[in-house]
């Protein structure tokens, strides 16, 4: 064989490549997102050239400044009927703005703005040293009880890098509900889950067992990113491409060009089921649904409480998010595959999350298993398949956030010597001593258990309302009997505060700065307004429902 018959076996003669296409980028609809990456960047170059003095007050009028913009661009772009009429896809195929992604990611920005009023909070530690302190540790890299973290507290350090890294983690939240290719999906999860691993470490009380909970969430979430990964890579095998629409397409059978390679692949079921299980699975892993729940409860209660807060309530929101996006869009040619599956991780974290619940004595560790209950409620939602199931999801997120957020800043204002006052047993009497504050805490009670004219009763009632339309009926009472016992362990948290007798040696109840008390205010007007007038906000969400492809 001569030695040109050979080289052309692996080279063909193609045509000179004379320029290549720059990408095209619709910044004004990539706006919101665009504005918090900015704003993080900002953060980090503040933390380098900003006066230690100074760098609290300026990281905050950023952050502030940053997602207070970011929610008008969301407005905006709303207002400009890209929720509805103008929904496109937008970056290259990489991200989708229509309603959903929208109302997700005005959920997460205004959840992300009232869980930084609780990151900022100064008042509630007794002064150290001359200096207010917040709740996060004094100097993050310096070992739990040694020498150089004394020094660093008695010279009143604060890690302001908490600022930039909420930034970051708003900025991956933002994107991963919009995102429309797997590739952008994956990248989204990693950028809003590294940064929050990083918070979850930062307790100044505690430190050791705030360590713990990051090294747990770092390593259990690294699995669930790998079998994410795993999954994104067979759906690739399958259907050749990372682009929802076109591995929707393959999957219902109605793609046009069909080349040699994708023809081999395509009738591979295996490769199909397998990765769709295995990217669904990473999605549960953040939602907190049980099998997947185990590092929920541990972390929670290990973290900064205001760290818990914002990521109970804004992690929910866009994992939920892209959940429905995959199952939805991706995904609907698979339903009779997957809705099976989803009844039985909806069943068991429904009941698994109300049971265990009853024998916690930790408020945190109720609260986690509480929110694990929730997932199985909100998961109610998402089998309904119709738009329904969609609306009632979204509103269902947008009412929790902020009943958890305010939760989560009631835990930190009960304390005793050693920090927040989080055994259930030192809440006993709160109601006597500070009639106030537990009657506050009462009411996100309430709404977590579904009490009418609470949030949490409009939520429960549009997720089951729309699961027994959608043929899910079984499951709607099942959802029933666990709120039930979900309202046995809140109604006996409330029992205690106001009717045990306090104890001498009980906890106070500290006085906040305006910053937590606006957290918690906003906290119950979002209870009460969506529980006494649900319907602007239905209708909200029933218009936002509709996926673009």
């Amino acid at each position: 064989m001569s030695a040109s018959a050979v080289h052309s076996l692996w080279t063909t003669a193609a045509e000179p490549i004379t320029k290549i296409d720059a990408p095209e980028f619709e910044y004004g609809q990539l706006a919101p997102t665009l504005i918090v990456v900015g704003a993080a960047i900002v953060g980090i170059l503040v933390e380098a050239f900003v006066p230690r003095k100074s760098r609290y007050y300026v990281q905050m009028f950023v952050s502030v400044v940053a997602l207070a913009a970011a929610f008008a661009a969301v407005v905006a772009l709303a207002a400009d009927g890209y929720g509805t009429t103008k929904a496109r896809i937008a970056a290259m195929g990489a991200i989708a703005v229509d309603g959903p992604a929208l109302f997700l990611q005005g959920t997460i920005l205004l959840a992300a703005l009232v869980g930084l009023f609780t990151f900022a909070e100064r008042r509630l530690d007794p002064v150290a040293h001359g200096n207010r302190v917040d709740s996060f540790a004094a100097q993050a890299a310096s070992v739990p009880g040694s020498e150089s973290e004394k020094a660093a507290v008695k010279a009143g350090f604060t890690t302001t890098e908490v600022f930039p890294l909420l930034m970051f983690a708003v900025a991956g939240m933002l994107i991963f509900p919009a995102a429309n290719d797997l590739l952008t999906l994956f990248v989204a999860l990693e950028v809003f889950s590294l940064p929050l691993y990083l918070l979850c470490a930062l307790a100044r009380r505690k430190r050791l067992m705030s360590q713990e909970a990051a090294v747990k969430y770092f390593l259990l979430g690294a699995f669930a990113s790998a079998f994410t990964l795993f999954g994104i890579a067979l759906l690739y095998g399958y259907a050749g491409s990372m682009s929802y629409a076109t591995i929707a397409q393959v999957v219902d059978g109605t793609v046009q060009d069909v080349n040699p390679a994708l023809a081999d692949t395509m009738g591979n079921d295996a490769l199909l089921l397998v990765g769709a299980a295995l990217l669904v699975m990473g999605l549960l892993f953040k939602v907190g649904a049980v099998p997947f729940h185990m590092w929920t409860p541990d972390v929670y209660q290990g973290a900064p409480t205001p760290v818990t807060g914002f990521m109970a309530a804004a992690t929910k929101v866009a994992a939920f998010g892209a959940l429905l996006r995959v199952l939805y869009v991706v995904l609907p040619g698979l339903r009779w595959d997957w809705r099976p599956v989803m009844w039985a991780v909806a069943i068991v974290t429904m009941l698994g999350g109300a049971i265990v619940a009853i024998t916690q004595t930790d408020i945190k560790r109720l609260l986690a298993y509480s929110s694990i209950a929730h997932a199985g409620f909100i998961l109610a939602g998402v089998i309904a398949t119709t738009p329904d199931g969609v609306s009632s999801v979204l509103f269902y997120l947008a009412a929790y956030s902020f009943v958890t957020i305010g939760a989560f800043a009631v835990v930190t204002l009960v304390r005793d010597a050693g920090g927040e006052a989080t055994h259930l047993s030192k809440w006993a009497g709160l109601g006597r001593r500070s009639p106030l504050v537990a009657a506050v805490f009462a009411v996100f009670l309430l709404a977590f258990a579904g009490i009418p004219l609470t949030s949490g009763f409009s939520g429960k009632f549009a997720v089951f309302k729309a699961a027994a339309e959608g043929g899910a009926a079984p499951l709607v009472v099942i959802g029933v009997i666990s709120s039930a016992i979900a309202a046995f362990f809140y109604i006996r948290v409330i029992v205690l505060m106001f009717f045990s007798e306090p104890r001498p040696e009980g906890p106070t109840v500290a006085v906040p700065s305006p910053l937590t008390m606006t957290a918690i205010g906003v906290g119950v007007a979002v209870t009460l307004v969506l529980g006494v007038a649900p319907q602007y906000f239905l209708d909200l969400a029933g218009q936002a429902g509709v996926f673009v492809r």
